[in-house]
């Protein structure tokens, strides 16, 4: 029987350190593994490969490219390699792979291929925003981005603050950066006084800005999170 390879999921920084910094050194041990990739941005990504691997033969790279212009019916095909036995890496542009990310359709595709899928340690905003919150680590939902119509996003967030008092559940959403300083307005405006929200910013990154507050305490405090990676939790006890 044939060897079949394996898709790995290689999780990338959540900006421009060191890779080595916030990834284990098994990251650095794939990549230099492996020439077959599927990522969002080749640009980005051959740029993260060399970093980890400065030795490895950028020509070597076969790059397949999965964002929101990719067509389903080329997911299939992006999987080829690892039925003639090659292992293939499959690269978030930040974070872990399959989390906020289109890889999720990749990997499920794997499974169905009886593909083997192997996670790789790394970092996920979203985990280490919550980590940080002091809001309820044993059940929470992640939102995704909310409404851009004003009705619709108050709608929404008076939706997540009763949803976290009844079930007693942190509600953990994103929004494009260079409206994160709206949403911050929006929260403030729309949610009760005693509704705690957390602000994880720049994680992992020397500019890293987390805290929680009550909107009440929010509404007294000014920062500036225009054009950077947020993520934003709620919970009202």
């Amino acid at each position: 029987m044939q060897h079949i390879g394996s898709l790995y999921l290689i999780p990338t920084r959540l900006g421009d350190n060191a890779p080595l910094e916030v990834l284990p050194i098994s990251v650095k041990k794939v990549i230099e593994s492996i020439d077959d990739y599927i990522v969002e941005n080749e640009k980005t990504a051959r740029r993260f490969i060399k970093k980890i691997s400065s030795g490895k033969s950028q020509a070597s790279l076969t790059i397949h490219i999965l964002n929101k212009y990719t067509k389903p019916d080329e997911f299939q095909s992006f999987l080829e390699a690892c039925k003639s036995g090659k292992s293939i890496g499959l690269l978030s542009e930040a974070g872990c792979p399959g989390i906020a990310d289109p890889g999720a359709d990749i990997v499920k595709i794997a499974h169905e291929n009886n593909i083997r899928v192997i996670p790789l340690v790394g970092p996920s905003s979203i985990l280490l925003a919550l980590m940080s919150s002091g809001m309820n680590g044993q059940s929470f939902t992640f939102n995704g981005y909310l409404p851009i119509d004003k009705a619709e996003r108050k709608t929404k967030l008076k939706q997540l603050e009763l949803i976290s008092v009844e079930q007693n559940q942190s509600q953990i959403f994103i929004e494009t950066p260079y409206r994160n300083n709206k949403m911050v307005e929006d929260i403030c405006a729309i949610l009760q006084n005693q509704t705690r929200l957390c602000i994880a910013c720049d994680i992992t990154l020397p500019t890293e800005y987390i805290k929680t507050k009550t909107v009440e305490e929010w509404k007294h405090i000014t920062v500036d999170l225009h054009k950077r990676p947020a993520i934003f939790i709620i919970q009202k006890d």
